[in-house]
């Protein structure tokens, strides 16, 4: 069974994910963690960012590897160093590039191949897992998701202000909503939880609660 979390950055759906595939005892796919990982990497090497084939010859040369919820570059556990700000702001250019996303997105498919996993990211649900039993689209406000992102970061020792985040949040909303490929929306047969009210127990229990939702009917028509 493969389970889809999707939403905006800052929705909270990465910890939602890992708490959701830690109580189902499904593994865990963090594809975010792949573009990070690449984007990294090239700015590591200092690749021009607005040179697109010097971006796609040197991103497609990176080894990459998912293991045990941790994301390896070219043998390198680099788990940590992705979420900085730097990696954050640089994002978007990678995850344009039509090969390296097709190749990611292939990557995410073989690892969930055969498996009973909880996959998230931006566009699992209506893109890379159309055929997925189970979709979930988590949304906040703009504020409620600066000021998670303030506090993750703050716990990694980064201290930024909420504008500074509202505001880098807000552009990169714009990217994610208005890109040609992998745009960030919910899959038609997805369900919307927004979670400004919520607090991480009663998110995750409403997940659950969907989730068990498509079990118990999983059953029922293999009854039948």
């Amino acid at each position: 069974m493969i389970v889809t979390i999707d939403g905006p950055a800052g929705a909270g759906k990465s910890s939602i994910a890992r708490q959701v595939a830690d109580r189902l005892a499904f593994d865990f796919l963090d594809t975010g963690a792949m573009y990070r990982a690449v984007t990294l990497g090239c700015l590591r090497a200092g690749v021009d960012f607005d040179d697109v084939d010097a971006l796609e010859q040197f991103a497609g040369c990176l080894e990459l590897r998912w293991d045990d919820q941790r994301i390896f570059l070219n043998g390198e556990d680099v788990s940590e160093e992705i979420r900085q700000p730097e990696v954050s702001a640089a994002i978007g250019r990678i995850a344009d590039l039509l090969p390296l996303r097709a190749r990611l997105s292939e990557m995410q498919r073989q690892v969930a191949e055969g498996r009973d996993i909880v996959t998230e990211g931006r566009d699992q649900g209506a893109e890379v897992f159309p055929h997925a039993e189970c979709k979930v689209f988590l949304t906040a406000s703009p504020q409620t998701r600066a000021r998670r992102r303030q506090l993750q970061l703050s716990e990694t020792g980064v201290d930024l202000s909420i504008d500074e985040i509202l505001d880098a949040q807000n552009r990169r909303d714009l990217e994610d909503t208005t890109r040609d490929v992998g745009r960030l929306r919910a899959a038609d047969d997805a369900i919307v939880v927004n979670t400004d009210c919520l607090s991480s127990d009663e998110v995750l229990q409403a997940v659950l609660e969907i989730i068990h939702g498509v079990l118990e009917s999983r059953t029922s028509k293999t009854a039948s």
